[in-house]
């Protein structure tokens, strides 16, 4: 089973040499710390920042460079800061090539629901809904059940949506999967896990073909 830092560790590999990818808040925030050192990658926050690096060691952080949770970033040689309207012009403009988001909620046909839970307090959509929206190559990043033990990759979401039919592939705790026409498509299961563990974990259409290797991260 994997942690936080192995999630992350994981979606790395889907980063490509070349790519403007946008990290969501949460784990998606990782991502930066494990991308392979030979490729050339330019990380965008949503705040107006392009080229943003791994987090800063412990003392060495400056308040005023921080990613769109408000989390202390570094910047690598080059990087630049932006308004807003920048921002989302580059997002809305496709000029995106992978968006990594953490969700609530995932379901079979690849809707997602990450922005709101009904009665408790929220502060803003944020970027999410243009993200999901303009980005053709959308990977979630999340824990595959809640603290309860419940499902979070649902035949339906049940929390208010995000966006529709837009996720392309899950790396949970557990798994990685693709959304396809008929449900999840199970890739890859983490160390030490079963299928059966995944099974189980999977409210939602699991579809198995032939023997799940074991991810390497």
């Amino acid at each position: 089973m994997l942690d936080k830092n192995g999630i992350a560790k994981r979606i790395a590999k889907e980063v490509q040499d070349g790519y403007y990818v946008n990290l969501g808040i949460g784990i998606p925030t990782l991502v930066a710390n494990f991308v392979q050192e030979d490729i050339d990658v330019e990380f965008q926050s949503e705040n107006g920042v392009l080229g943003m690096g791994p987090f800063p060691f412990e003392g060495e952080e400056d308040a005023d460079i921080i990613n769109a949770g408000k989390q202390t970033i570094t910047t690598m040689p080059g990087a630049s800061f932006f308004d807003s309207a920048t921002s989302f012009g580059m997002i809305r403009g496709k000029h995106v090539d992978l968006t990594i988001l953490g969700a609530m909620e995932v379901s079979e046909g690849g809707d997602i629901a990450n922005w709101k839970i009904p009665g408790k307090m929220v502060k803003g959509m944020g970027g999410a809904m243009d993200l999901v929206a303009s980005a053709e190559n959308i990977i979630v990043a999340m824990m595959h059940t809640n603290r309860a033990g419940a499902s979070k990759l649902l035949k339906k979401c049940s929390l208010p949506l995000t966006g529709v039919a837009c996720v392309k592939k899950i790396v949970t705790n557990l798994a990685v999967l693709e959304v396809v026409k008929d449900g999840f498509k199970l890739l890859e299961r983490a160390p030490g896990v079963s299928v059966d563990e995944i099974k189980k974990a999977t409210e939602g259409n699991l579809i198995i073909n032939g023997e799940i290797p074991e991810m390497v991260l």
